[in-house]
């Protein structure tokens, strides 16, 4: 299947090969949901909560203090040996999940509908022990026990606060990772949750991976699968209009996936020169169609780590 991605990386550029997530990353990404709420009639409800969390999220970072320091030189060698230095699995221990949590429902409690209010106070009085089994879940990409899983997306959403709080304690980037972890985030070790081709004059044509928990992004060949590495067998689909629609540029479908023969994986891929305002978590949870269509025809398998989605799994 043909796709427009623009043209390959040519000439002499040397964009970024990692990106650190900006101070107002949430805000950005609740005006995306916001807009995609707009254009997506059928998930115009999810994708509006989904915007007031994203305004949460950026109102707890503001606002709240972290819940924990960590000291100014324990990233140093980590950057020095070329190791995430914000490694999820190792750090979820050290991370005040409830202060954070807190700070999460205090920014949210007045701007949800009554379909969701109850899991505030649910939260609020959740054990420790079963919060902590949540982000060991949710860190994993597992899906969790029934009784808990319409729990586990706000839960995720003060796990993506916690991370992002802790790539401003960086004092640089780290390097692009490389060798069996290249395809895994640089700062967290995460799996990415879609990618994105640049299209701005100084990095055209440029594929970064983003980052489901940090939202850190970093340089990956394009035409490349991104669990396997392999490039032979890559397919590239994507929703056509249904008979009778015109498909214009405020409803064109972004997102496509690239999907690997060799490994039966996908990842979603959303080009700036369709939609300049892509963000590729938001992008994700709007395209969600195309991933029950996948799911449907069980040829691929999702790669993509969504921790807003795990509950979905």
């Amino acid at each position: 299947m043909s796709h427009a991605f623009g043209n390959a990386p040519s000439g002499i550029m040397h964009p970024p090969e990692v990106r650190l997530p900006g101070d107002e990353h949430f805000a950005r990404r609740a005006r995306r949901l916001e807009t995609l709420a707009q254009r997506q009639a059928p998930l115009a409800e999810f994708l509006a909560f989904m915007a007031r969390l994203a305004h949460a999220q950026q109102a707890a970072l503001e606002q709240a203090p972290p819940g924990w320091q960590p000291e100014p030189e324990a990233f140093r060698l980590a950057l020095e040996h070329g190791m995430p230095p914000l490694n999820a699995q190792a750090l979820q221990g050290d991370i005040a999940i409830r202060r954070e949590l807190e700070a999460l429902l205090d920014a949210l409690e007045l701007h949800v509908g009554e379909a969701q209010r109850p899991l505030i106070p649910a939260l609020r009085e959740l054990p420790e022990a079963t919060l902590k089994q949540l982000v060991a879940q949710l860190l994993a990409g597992e899906a969790g026990d029934p009784q808990h899983r319409g729990l586990m997306p706000l839960v995720a959403a003060a796990l993506q606060v916690a991370w992002l709080r802790l790539t401003r304690e960086l004092p640089h980037a780290p390097a692009r990772p490389s060798g069996e972890v290249r395809t895994l985030c640089p700062c967290c070790g995460s799996p990415p949750v879609a990618s994105v081709i640049e299209s701005d004059p100084q990095c055209s044509g440029v594929r970064y991976l983003q980052c489901g928990l940090c939202a850190t992004q970093w340089y990956f060949e394009r035409s490349l699968c991104s669990v396997c590495e392999q490039s032979g067998k890559l397919g590239y689909l994507s929703l056509a209009p249904q008979a009778g629609e015109e498909e214009d540029e405020a409803t064109a479908e972004v997102a496509q996936a690239e999907a690997c023969g060799d490994c039966g994986s996908y990842l979603k891929i959303f080009p700036r020169a369709l939609d300049a305002e892509v963000e590729p978590l938001a992008d994700d949870l709007a395209s969600l169609a195309l991933d029950l269509l996948l799911g449907e025809e069980k040829r691929y398998r999702r790669s993509g780590f969504n921790p807003l989605l795990i509950a979905e799994g």
